[in-house]
């Protein structure tokens, strides 16, 4: 059997005014045994690298997620060749530091990388995430060539029933999901589950059979062990490239959760919209992939 078999066969085996409660599956956290499990941390008022830090502390710190010895991969938005400010890419401080913390709970090796819509290269440098990642200890990898992907079948997918997805994501053991909240055209708004699509080659087929579908088959497939949403500077208008730093607002947010429908439930109403208005967030939630009831979801907001 050659190695893409492998990875074939094993994949079928493997894995503000809104900002509320929520979560699936209950993260274990140190403390009270009386005390209820936290579902989603909400973090406000600082700069990207001490938001995260202090919302993954009160998750019980990033060990409870990647293990002594583990291979991570850490997966930005890096889809465009635009600077920080215009809020089109992940926050690099942010990059930088789950990268930093995955070493600090005992990772041997972490890799940073998207499939990007812009000429990789440009995107990795100008959106300053393959400078801080590196700096940081990261291996960043390009996402640019099909001979990374593998075919993977999506169990009870409605509209995808099979995906190429990138083999880092396969093979590693821990997957950190970190979208940047802004926008978007086709999608209403690119949170979570809209970030999983830089994981997987053939995006081309998932915009032209029902886009909100598809995003909702693979988050049913692919769950992430963690997901950090950047909401530093969002982008509110003409996503997912914007055009000008008007379209971009200073929220100074973070939200972190395991429950990808939870986190980009939140996300939503921090932007300012509802979430059945983005039509895959209610249809991952009709799947059972997480939860969208967030007044009865334990949340833990914080203000730096």
């Amino acid at each position: 059997m050659d190695r893409r078999d492998f990875v074939r066969r094993m994949v079928g085996v493997s894995m503000a005014a809104g900002m509320a409660p929520l979560l699936g599956t209950p993260v274990p956290l140190l403390g009270r045994e009386d005390e209820p499990p936290i579902d989603l941390v909400a973090i406000r008022g600082g700069e990207p690298d001490m938001m995260f830090d202090r919302g993954i502390e009160a998750l019980g710190g990033l060990q409870v997620f990647v293990g002594r010895g583990s291979t991570v991969v850490v997966k930005p938005n890096i889809g465009w060749d635009v600077p920080p400010e215009r809020a089109g890419n992940s926050n690099p401080r942010l990059v930088a530091r789950i990268v930093e913390r995955c070493f600090d709970a005992g990772a041997s090796k972490v890799y940073v990388f998207d499939h990007t819509c812009d000429d990789w290269k440009r995107c990795y440098r100008r959106s300053g995430i393959e400078e801080a990642a590196s700096r940081a200890g990261a291996t960043v990898v390009s996402g640019d060539s099909k001979s990374y992907y593998h075919e993977v079948d999506v169990p009870g997918g409605r509209s995808l029933r099979s995906a190429m997805e990138h083999e880092l994501v396969l093979e590693s053991d821990v997957l950190i999901n970190v979208p940047i909240l802004k926008s978007h055209g086709g999608a209403r708004l690119t949170i979570a589950m809209k970030n999983l699509m830089g994981v997987v080659w053939d995006r081309g087929f998932w915009h032209s059979n029902d886009l909100h579908q598809c995003i909702a088959d693979f988050a049913a497939y692919r769950k992430p062990t963690l997901n950090v949403v950047d909401a530093y500077y969002v982008m509110k208008r003409n996503g997912p490239r914007g055009v000008s730093e008007g379209d971009v607002a200073t929220l100074k947010a973070q939200l972190i959760s395991t429950d990808i429908v939870a986190v980009d439930t939140a996300a939503t109403k921090l932007f300012g919209m509802e979430p059945s208005a983005v039509r895959y967030i209610p249809l991952a939630a009709d799947r059972g992939v997480g939860r969208m009831d967030l007044e009865k979801l334990q949340i833990k907001r914080i203000a730096v």
